[in-house]
């Protein structure tokens, strides 16, 4: 990644475990790359290029209102014109909680779209112009893309990103633009540690079928591998980082399984 310009949205150091976003700034500036640091909270996106220039690196912070078309826009354009092009773009941000999509209101179901769809197809739109050929772009979605159900706007926001992602692939693919997208899996880092006790996270571990819990550098290293030209022959894809998924535990009452023993 030597000498190309990286734009990695939420890319802040937020606490001291951080994010996906910044692992991804940390790896491309330590490859060489040029990191623009986007990220609407200036102390975070502050620490993070000083933990990156501390580590040697080169990196600038620049604000921008991922709900906003002229604020994303504008940023774009910094960051171009502060460096001169644009070869990758990383997008990691996103949130909401669980709440059932048929329980809220219009205003809360915009929200979640805007933060974990909008806000990718902004950054998308406003950067690819930019891009030149061999350069790549990655989105980062989630395992709850699988499921089926109940229906929550996150999932519905991440299900409709991957669709972006891979419709994307198809449509810069004619210039040499690559696509592709991380679903990650139950991971700990910065939003897990927000909101989970020690006795759910154990839980979750032993819901992993690889019995290990992931990190924000598992999703990162990933994301770096598409961003990189080792991955030159890759688009289109969304690769899931989920230490393999959920495990079955016990008797699943599948065909062929050993019948539960009666009690007495």
């Amino acid at each position: 990644m030597g000498g190309k310009v990286a734009l990695v949205a939420g890319g802040g150091l937020s606490g001291p475990l951080g994010g996906v976003g910044f692992s991804i700034a940390w790896l491309g500036a330590l490859a060489g790359a040029r990191v623009a640091v986007v990220d609407r909270d200036r102390e975070a996106g502050e620490r993070a290029v000083a933990a990156i220039r501390d580590a040697g690196g080169e990196a600038e912070w620049f604000p921008a209102d991922v709900t906003d078309s002229p604020s994303v826009q504008a940023c774009v354009d910094a960051v171009v014109e502060r460096f001169g092009g644009l070869d990758l773009v990383a997008d990691s941000i996103g949130g909401g909680g669980a709440v059932p999509a048929f329980e809220v209101d219009d205003d809360e179901f915009d929200r979640v779209m805007q933060l974990n769809f909008l806000s990718a197809w902004r950054i998308i739109k406003f950067a690819q112009p930019h891009l030149r050929p061999g350069g790549s772009i990655v989105t980062i979605s989630s395992g709850a893309t699988e499921g089926r159900g109940p229906a929550m706007p996150y999932t519905i926001a991440k299900t409709a990103l991957e669709k972006l992602t891979v419709t994307a692939a198809a449509t810069f693919a004619p210039r040499g633009v690559r696509v592709n997208g991380v679903r990650v899996g139950m991971i700990w880092g910065a939003f897990a540690a927000r909101g989970m006790s020690e006795e759910q996270r154990e839980v979750r571990r032993r819901n992993v079928a690889l019995q290990t819990e992931g990190t924000v550098w598992d999703i990162a290293q990933a994301a770096f591998f598409l961003l990189s030209d080792r991955a030159r022959w890759v688009s289109g894809q969304v690769l899931a980082v989920d230490g393999g998924g959920f495990a079955m535990k016990g008797n699943s009452g599948a065909a062929g399984s050993t019948p539960a023993k009666e009690e007495s």
